[in-house]
């Protein structure tokens, strides 16, 4: 909308979002309905904030759930918390 400094607003809230550590404990406890609620929220926010590269493995991992395909929604894990961990370093610096 033209608003950096509601943009910056939402984006340093980003690393307080509890969604991430939804998804990783979902992952660990193989608990897919609670990853794949976590992984769609979480996807909602990055989009919401122009986080792309979150964004993109996000929605091939909630596409891998809803296709049941657990294996593929699980390998992508590590892209995922490097990303995340990307963008959380990167909004900490604003």
């Amino acid at each position: 909308m033209g608003n950096e400094a509601l943009l910056e607003r939402f984006l340093k809230k980003f690393p307080q979002d509890e969604n991430y550590q939804k998804l990783c404990a979902a992952m660990e406890a193989s608990d897919w309905e609670a990853a794949l609620t976590a992984a769609h929220t979480l996807k909602g926010i990055c989009g919401n904030l122009s986080i792309a590269p979150l964004f993109d493995l996000l929605a091939i991992q909630v596409a891998a759930f809803r296709a049941d395909d657990w294996h593929s929604a699980k390998k992508i894990m590590p892209q995922i918390s490097k990303a995340y961990t990307t963008a959380a370093d990167a909004i900490s610096q604003l």
